[in-house]
């Protein structure tokens, strides 16, 4: 959900490029699809909601501009991940997050929804050791992540009633300053709290208390320092990148890089491409692709006339506005080979974020996945390195949180 501030997550399936076939040896194929291959921030539950789409159809990256589903996923070698519930940041105000708490709850009902209507291809997975099985018996993995505290409005106990509905990881912010936090890129550009705020921290309490992994990605650097001084369990980035390769608030620098490292935490690494690299600008685009997001608000049940119009229009914006200085795959692997660098091979892993923004020129949807895994080899990192970074990094942490729990 970030091609602006603006953006609803019933927009996500809105938001890549036309697709590209890349060839990868059969025989790292092969390796790939060996893997126990997790995605820390899979925002393809706006998908779910959307009038005729199925998560069991292939839909075509080009055609909706959606990136995850069940037939791609078993192609691109995808077992599953975190299903992420996002919600936009709204106001402050009792209404604001009443209307959000209800929001989220009902995402995750879709998310349920999914698994209980298709139990021959989806399993719900609510601790570390579940992965595995669930993907051996030849089903997706889905374990189900917050994106944006917001939703919980003044009172942490609600966090509860996610964590009942199977939440096992939640991020503190989004794209502006929330009553738990500050974010990384508020419009203000100014500190609210200077890091969590008092009912952020009980909310980190909590959820160590629980055993649920807190998320930093889209916090201030200062948000992530107060996790890693008051967290008693590891923190995740569940889709970041470098600020040595792209200096852009969302990514974080070599030195927390390390601190997080040192914590036993990792970084995913996110396909998001106004975060990987600096573009130039292309303002007819911007104002027809904010033009065609005010037609939409959150929540907002589209129908199918409306959803074809929408996506007419956002075709036509590419015809006539094309995206002609899109990031690419190896800007993508640019940061993930970074990370590799200054932490090792034990605290990186993939959150690329597909359907809320993600996917790079080579790199259109789960179809590339293989990509990543060749790359990755042929940057010199061994079957076991290749096999901690598509899933053994987050599952650790996740196992990590489990043992915390109620300490």
């Amino acid at each position: 959900m970030r091609a602006g501030v603006m953006l609803g997550a019933a927009l996500i399936a809105l938001l890549s490029g036309p697709a590209s076939a890349q060839a990868v040896s059969k025989k790292v194929v092969q390796l790939h699809q060996k893997l126990l291959t997790l995605d820390s921030h899979l925002d393809t539950p706006a998908s779910l909601d959307l009038p005729g789409w199925s998560i069991d159809e292939e839909h075509g990256v080009h055609l909706d501009y959606t990136q995850v589903d069940l037939p791609r996923m078993k192609k691109g070698g995808l077992d599953g991940g975190f299903w992420a519930i996002y919600t936009s940041q709204g106001p402050l105000t009792v209404e604001g997050f009443r209307k959000a708490r209800d929001f989220a709850l009902l995402r995750g009902v879709s998310i349920r929804e999914m698994v209980a209507a298709d139990p021959a291809n989806f399993a719900l997975a609510t601790e570390a050791k579940d992965a595995a099985p669930i993907a051996a018996a030849g089903k997706r993995v889905v374990y189900m992540s917050i994106e944006n505290a917001y939703p919980l409005g003044e009172d942490v106990s609600l966090l509860q009633s996610f964590y009942d509905m199977g939440v096992r990881v939640v991020g503190f912010a989004h794209f502006a300053h929330n009553q738990f936090a500050d974010s990384s890129t508020d419009p203000s550009k100014k500190p609210r709290f200077g890091g969590l705020s008092p009912l952020g921290k009980q909310l980190l309490q909590e959820m160590n208390r629980m055993g649920v992994v807190p998320d930093a990605s889209h916090s201030s650097d200062q948000v992530l320092d107060d996790l890693l001084a008051l967290s008693t369990t590891p923190v995740l980035l569940t889709h970041s990148g470098c600020k040595a390769v792209y200096d852009h608030p969302r990514n974080i620098d070599d030195a927390h890089l390390k601190a997080l490292a040192a914590k036993g935490g990792v970084i995913q690494m996110n396909a998001f491409g106004a975060y990987l690299k600096a573009s130039k600008p292309n303002p007819e685009r911007q104002k027809a692709m904010m033009a065609l997001f005010g037609e939409m608000r959150e929540g907002t049940k589209l129908t199918a006339e409306k959803r074809t119009e929408l996506l007419a229009k956002r075709q036509e914006i590419d015809r006539l506005h094309p995206d002609t200085d899109r990031a690419t795959f190896d800007d993508f692997m640019a940061h993930m080979l970074h990370a590799l660098k200054v932490v090792g091979p034990d605290h990186v892993g993939i959150g690329a974020d597909w359907d809320g923004g993600g996917g790079v020129v080579g790199m259109e949807d789960v179809l590339d996945l293989p990509r990543i895994t060749d790359a990755l080899l042929k940057a010199g990192y061994s079957e076991a390195d290749v096999a901690k970074i598509w899933s053994g990094n987050v599952l650790r942490v996740l196992a990590a949180a489990e043992a915390g729990k109620g300490k």
